[in-house]
């Protein structure tokens, strides 16, 4: 009906009445949620709530800890309190980026750190009875929490709360007793595997990529994405310095994509997301290192950015992937620290996860084996000439390749596929080929971590009420399996300190 045949009452009475007011997100934050996520969102007792924290978690999940908050934590539901278009409102609102942009400097670093010395009287020992260079640690990302496992018997020794989103894994000291964690929103926690116990923490950065430590067990290095820098402590989580990730002449700036430790050079590797360079800073010092001076980057200049890299087993070349621009493909390549420039483009499908890929022996020299994220292959690639001597097919997409040197097989997911994310593809070393897979029907089965002596290996059942499932490594068949919440990722202290050729570094 046109407005000119309503009764003039009621057209007066829908002119008079106001639009619908919409939610106001920011008031609605400071109200409910600053005093523990902080007033620029930044985290306090709660994780930070940033768009660069928030990347891989999903809306939909954003919206249902709102509502429902999340369990074995201080967040509560507000289903009861706000409205579903309040809720919406704030999930929306902390996807967006905070202006003007937080900071984090060195004096927020100092003022962050948490210690808990060990006491006097209490015996230097482990608390627990197993092989201590045969333990596991695995990350449940269900519930935000580490269990620590027996790798002989399987069992469960303990398990403790961890920070927000940890990600990239855990490191470990040379003796295999402390082992430090990074978070997404940017904390470092030493943890004492043998007291079982937390021993200092600190706040490297608002979001963090990840945490190396040094060879000799010395220091720690930790990337962030925000703000745009390289954070060094000491072994004790006191801060040393910190390098701004930005060009020689400081025009541009870039967010860390990643820190290793190669401890054959005695120095840590670093790529920045944002500038095609490769970074070498070298802990190789007589003395006690405090002055930047001290610490100096080794700049290597590149075509393009490095999304994520590995090292091949020698340590003198690094081996990246770079993610793909508007209209292009993704492509990896190989970088000579020594040389300091790329020397190779490496032949490899869609989006390799190069961070998860293996070396090993085959007739007669050593080949690369990675699983990419853009299709259904694992390739293989001679690691003197860079040519593909093999492509393996699998399932689907991958994001995880492991294997172990006392076995002949190498264990692959396709977890990034629709279809084939229930089942692990199991190559043979020798041949090139796959011989057997074991499934989860209609769950989601991925990363493989392998015992001390390489005769189990360990997969997640990457489920709310997952697990850990124990496989004998030569028959492939399951010994056990162990309840967890959505475990991500296993570590097993052995293969970590000896980099251990079929697993990550």
């Amino acid at each position: 009906m046109s407005p000119r045949f309503l009764p003039a009452a009621l057209l007066g009475l829908l002119l008079a009445t106001p639009a619908l007011a919409q939610p106001n997100a920011a008031a609605l934050y400071q109200q409910h949620c600053a005093s523990c996520h902080g007033a620029q969102r930044t985290g306090l007792m709660g994780p930070a709530l940033l768009p660069e924290s928030l990347e891989r978690t999903r809306p939909a999940e954003v919206l249902r800890v709102i509502t429902e908050g999340r369990q074995a934590t201080q967040m509560m539901g507000f289903a009861e309190q706000l409205s579903p278009p309040e809720i919406k409102a704030l999930a929306d609102w902390v996807r967006t980026p905070v202006v003007p942009a937080p900071r984090w400097g060195e004096a927020d670093i100092r003022a962050s750190r948490i210690a808990t010395p060990l006491p006097a009287d209490e015996p230097v020992k482990p608390k627990w009875d197993a092989d201590p260079m045969n333990l596991f640690l695995v990350v449940e990302g269900g519930d935000h929490h580490v269990s620590l496992l027996d790798g002989d018997r399987f069992e469960v020794i303990t398990r403790f709360a961890s920070r927000y989103a940890l990600h990239g894994g855990p490191k470990f000291t040379p003796d295999g007793r402390y082992v430090f964690f990074g978070s997404r929103d940017g904390w470092i926690t030493k943890y004492d595997l043998w007291r079982l116990a937390v021993v200092a923490e600190v706040r490297a950065g608002l979001n963090m990529r990840n945490v190396a430590v040094s060879g000799d067990g010395r220091w720690v290095m930790a990337a962030n994405y925000l703000p745009h820098s390289l954070a060094l402590f000491d072994a004790d989580l006191n801060l040393v310095t910190t390098y701004d990730a930005a060009t020689q002449d400081g025009k541009s700036s870039s967010r860390v994509s990643a820190v290793y430790d190669a401890t054959p050079r005695n120095s840590f590797v670093v790529a920045l997301k944002d500038l095609p360079e490769i970074w070498e800073i070298s802990y190789d010092q007589k003395t006690p290192a405090t002055p930047k001076s001290q610490w100096g980057v080794r700049r290597t200049l590149l075509e393009e950015p490095l999304d994520d890299f590995f090292f091949d087993q020698s340590y003198r070349h690094a081996l990246g992937a770079t993610r793909p621009k508007a209209g292009g493909s993704a492509s990896a390549q190989v970088v000579s620290l020594d040389m300091r420039r790329k020397v190779a483009d490496l032949p490899i499908a869609g989006m390799p996860h190069l961070g998860s890929g293996i070396t090993f022996a085959w007739n007669g020299t050593t080949v690369l084996a990675s699983p990419n994220l853009g299709g259904g292959a694992v390739d293989v690639i001679d690691m003197q000439s860079w040519k593909t001597v093999r492509t393996i097919p699998t399932p689907g997409a991958g994001f995880f390749m492991r294997s172990h040197e006392n076995t002949p097989y190498a264990w692959t997911d396709s977890m990034m596929s629709k279809d084939g994310k229930d089942r692990l593809t199991i190559i043979d070393k020798r041949t090139l080929t796959p011989v057997a897979e074991v499934r989860e029907p209609g769950k989601t089965l991925a990363h493989i971590e392998f015992t001390r002596d390489g005769r189990y290996a360990l997969a997640s059942l990457w489920e709310m009420d997952g697990a850990v499932i124990v496989y004998d490594a030569r028959s492939f068949k399951e010994v056990k399996r162990l309840p967890m919440a959505k475990p991500v990722g296993k570590y097993n202290v052995w293969n970590k300190i000896t980099r251990s050729e079929g697993t990550s570094h």
